[in-house]
């Protein structure tokens, strides 16, 4: 049975001290009001992975770097290997994000490397995938995000897609209060998981989480997650009040 999951996206938010009394807060009520049947991930800045490791219940609670170095190590001034993610206590690497590829150029080349990277490593990559407004608006939107998924994750042997997380973002909800309805939702899930399904098998289709992310809130929360093939969300604003990611949370 796949998992249900509530990955938070902080993105260039919180100090260390802000991030810190952030996680605790949902620590704290994630442990008081029980959340056995969903995986809750926080998506950290680089400079908060340590702390915030060592803050939350990482049993209860996994720790997610919002990105990683193309490259092991070696001469890469500003970079963040894999290695150094994992000894912070993290366990998840968020992957592919359309920020990412919109203002810092990821291809597809880029992403297979660091995917390689952290595979190798032992860290679960939240991979991201989704399309323009031009895109939806031309009715391609459908075999774009299947093109994005066969230039990268599809190029990883079985075993190791077993080991990863689909995120579907519609870049055009992303931020701006535009939420995808719960049929389009839906319809791209769906699409996406019987790509998986011809690439994979079944078995492995049924097994993969993918998360919808693109103005989730507390309120609309429960009607995307109601869907068959929508296994949680990934969070970016909402996640920055633990009050409403609770919310969120507790939709299921």
């Amino acid at each position: 049975m796949r998992q249900k999951i509530v990955a938070g996206n902080w993105k260039l938010n919180t100090t260390v001290q802000e991030g810190v009394e952030l996680a605790k807060a949902v620590d704290t009520i994630v442990a008081e009001q029980g959340a056995e049947d969903v995986v809750v991930v926080l998506g950290v800045p680089f400079t908060h992975l340590t702390k915030v490791a060592e803050t939350v219940n990482t049993e209860r609670i996994g720790v997610a770097s919002q990105n990683c170095a193309a490259e092991a190590k070696g001469a890469y001034t500003g970079e963040v290997s894999v290695s150094m993610i994992k000894s912070t206590g993290a366990k998840y690497v968020i992957l592919g994000h359309s920020e990412r590829r919109e203002y810092y150029g990821e291809t597809s080349e880029t992403l297979n490397k660091k995917l390689a990277l952290a595979l190798e490593a032992g860290l679960t990559p939240i991979y991201c995938c989704g399309e323009a407004l031009d895109i939806r608006e031309a009715g391609t939107h459908n075999d774009f995000v299947v093109n994005q998924l066969e230039e990268t994750v599809f190029q990883l042997s079985a075993d190791d897609f077993k080991k990863i997380v689909i995120a579907y973002e519609p870049i055009w909800a992303i931020g701006t209060g535009v939420t995808a309805s719960s049929d389009q939702a839906q319809d791209m899930h769906a699409n996406i998981r019987a790509a998986i399904a011809s690439k994979f098998g079944e078995e492995v289709a049924e097994g993969t989480s993918i998360l919808y992310g693109g103005s989730c809130n507390p309120k609309n929360a429960n009607e995307l997650f109601a869907n068959k093939d929508v296994d949680g969300g990934l969070i970016g604003g909402a996640s920055l009040k633990a009050e409403d990611f609770i919310g969120i949370i507790n939709a299921y």
